[in-house]
């Protein structure tokens, strides 16, 4: 607990100090924002630096997602996640795979269904994007 505190009080003490600094320190490690049907997203977090990176820069997202799998008393990380993201209508308006346990979406404000597909099973979750605040979306899947 007090290590994720200290890392908290570091990361918001950078963004203090130097947001454009830490922003441009941040994109250098970033995977590339990719673009689909007019919504930009991002996906990785493979390595330390790549996910720190992305947890960085999560909050100017609209739509966060994370992907786990439960290996016994503990969860880890999964990649290669098929992600299906529909609004209200049920219009389909992403459709992803990702490239590590992370995945960041720039979506318009609205009421969405996610879908994550990992290996042979589908995990559901609704999602409220605000105009003013993220959404997150934690999937994890039970042990295989």
């Amino acid at each position: 607990m007090r290590s994720a505190i200290r890392r908290f009080t570091c990361t918001a003490a950078v963004g203090v100090l130097s947001t454009a600094a830490g922003v441009a320190l941040a994109a250098g490690t970033l995977p590339p924002v990719e673009s689909q049907h007019g919504i930009a997203y991002l996906s990785g977090g493979i390595g330390q630096g790549e996910a720190q990176a992305i947890e960085h820069v999560a909050s100017q997202w609209p739509l966060t997602m994370e992907f786990a799998q439960r290996r016994g008393h503990h969860d880890d990380y999964v990649a290669d996640v098929g992600v299906v993201v529909r609004d209200a209508a049920h219009h389909t308006v992403l459709t992803a795979e990702s490239d590590g346990p992370f995945m960041l979406a720039r979506l318009a404000p609205g009421h969405y269904t996610v879908d994550a597909t990992f290996g042979d099973r589908t995990l559901h979750d609704q999602v409220r994007v605000n105009e003013h605040g993220m959404a997150r979306a934690v999937f994890v899947w039970p042990n295989a």
